[in-house]
């Protein structure tokens, strides 16, 4: 059984958020995205506390697919060390988790 998974990230800019939105897709290593933002954030970096605004990056992908799809957003993303997590889809309609496990199968071993 594939498991599925919700990957997010999140960037300084919207158009950096859709450029690695697109440069994910399609290289099959996620089925979609979704960009929502802009979203207020409020952390800790480097030993501060902060505030800022980001967009935020929701991909869609199998747990096959996890590893390419970190490298890649890793490799790709403007941030030097950026949050990146992924949670699992438990459950959803059939559909939709067949368009996911068919849209990223087609890139495994390319």
């Amino acid at each position: 059984m594939t498991e599925y998974l919700e990957v997010s990230t999140a960037t300084e800019t919207r158009q950096q958020a859709i450029d690695l939105a697109k440069s994910a897709v399609r290289e099959r290593l996620a089925a979609g995205a979704q960009i929502i933002g802009p979203v207020t954030s409020v952390f800790w970096h480097l030993g501060e506390f902060g505030e800022g605004e980001e967009w935020r990056l929701l991909l869609r992908t199998s747990s096959t697919r996890y590893t390419e799809l970190e490298k890649h957003l890793l490799a790709h993303h403007p941030w030097d060390n950026p949050e990146l997590c992924a949670v699992p889809i438990v459950n959803g309609a059939p559909r939709c988790l067949n368009w996911i496990n068919d849209s990223v199968s087609l890139g495994e071993g390319s």
